[in-house]
């Protein structure tokens, strides 16, 4: 039987899942790679960003707006800092 962390992990790379190959790929990516070693803070903000409609993430992920909330436009530069 999976762990909790596990469960939460599996749920949140189903919800990375979008109608993007380009946003999968970021979203999963930081998931992967990035989201263990991070701070509460950016826990908490990823699992926000992925609260967000798909037009409103290709917007801030190919920097055409940035979240207004200082903690989802911190984590979006670092996603878009990692995938240069």
């Amino acid at each position: 039987m999976p762990g909790r962390e596990e469960a939460r992990l599996g749920r949140l790379r189903w919800r990375c899942r979008r109608g993007m190959k380009e946003l999968d790929l970021v979203l999963a990516g930081w998931l992967e790679h990035r989201y263990a070693g991070s701070p509460p803070h950016l826990r908490s903000a990823f699992e926000r960003l992925l609260e967000a409609q798909d037009p409103e993430l290709v917007n801030w992920l190919f920097r055409h707006d940035r979240p207004a909330d200082p903690d989802l436009a911190a984590l979006v530069d670092e996603m878009l800092d990692r995938t240069r």
